[in-house]
């Protein structure tokens, strides 16, 4: 298949397209920032557009390969505190890039299935238990208004002109890569030596999937896609106080370095962060992908990573 990823060249855009094109199929990407075509390969890009998500770039895209049979949406916000230093910037990379994509394939490719991807956030706070995708939206931030924005243009563009979308919701995802948020934070701290602050109580409850799982089950979406533009939550079903996920870095830690070390939480929780977002992942376990990796052995590969590699495949 012919296969577009938009935001390719981000932390889940990366594992997403070497996932595809393991499998022979063609991917092509567009997004921010040079990419050297031998780095692009390494990760399965066949072409790389670096620009924004525009009607021209498109169909440069098209012409080069031809229409998509799937396109995969990453592009846009990621980053809860970002979009509330500045939620304008967040407003159009996560809202205007989608009716400016949907409204091209509306016109040049509306046979192309679309996946979507989204965010746990759009739920946002005052859920107990685990989350199912028929529970209510409620944005606790402009990270998580935004998305659900983005969801209801495709919605409103499946229902109306027929195309076939599917509108994933990631939960809290961490792999080899990710350089911002906690564990990133974390392992920079105890990097830098001293004492260990994290914000919050340690008491928040997340669920966390690793990418690499993530792009799994990303690649299986195309065939819920739909008029009817489904959503399903895409996470581990497990759920981890965010200090126990600190007691795996640190345990991972000494493991690696020898040295013993302890957090502390300050009891402040940061701004557009509710409690608890866990999901129930039941539908996401229909599509058969197996075994997802534990979170213990997952941030463990991600201290190993984070201590060896200082960064450098990304």
């Amino acid at each position: 298949m012919i296969i577009w990823i938009t935001g390719a060249r981000g932390f889940i855009g990366r594992y997403l397209a070497r996932d595809l094109a393991s499998h022979g199929n063609l991917v092509a990407g567009i997004g921010h920032g040079a990419w050297p075509a031998i780095e692009a390969r390494h990760w399965g890009i066949a072409s790389w557009i670096n620009g924004e998500i525009s009607a021209s770039n498109l169909d440069q895209m098209q012409q080069a390969g031809g229409s998509p049979d799937v396109v995969f949406h990453l592009a846009g916000g990621s980053s809860v505190g970002a979009a509330i230093a500045n939620p304008l910037e967040d407003f159009t990379r996560t809202v205007v890039t989608t009716a400016t994509l949907l409204e091209w394939l509306r016109q040049h490719a509306p046979q192309a299935k679309v996946v979507a991807v989204s965010s746990a956030a759009v739920y946002g706070a005052g859920h107990e238990g685990a989350i199912t995708e028929r529970a209510a939206t409620m944005p606790y931030s402009p990270y998580g208004a935004h998305k659900f924005m983005m969801e209801e243009l495709c919605r409103s563009y499946a229902a109306n002109f027929g195309l076939s979308v599917v509108l994933p919701r990631l939960f809290s995802v961490y792999g080899p890569g990710l350089k911002k948020q906690l564990l990133w934070d974390l392992c920079c701290k105890l990097a830098a030596g001293g004492a260990v602050e994290l914000g919050g109580t340690g008491k928040e409850l997340r669920d966390w999937v690793d990418v690499r799982d993530v792009a799994r089950v990303l690649g299986r979406l195309p065939e819920l896609a739909g008029a009817d533009a489904p959503v399903i939550n895409v996470a581990s079903g497990a759920v981890t106080p965010v200090s126990e996920i600190a007691g795996h870095v640190l345990t991972a830690w000494e493991r690696a370095r020898g040295e013993s070390r302890t957090v502390s939480f300050n009891g402040r929780s940061r701004p557009g962060d509710p409690f608890s977002l866990v999901a129930d992942n039941a539908r996401m376990r229909t599509l058969a992908i197996g075994d997802i990796l534990p979170v213990a052995q997952g941030i463990a590969e991600y201290v190993g990573w984070y201590l060896t590699s200082s960064g450098d495949e990304f």
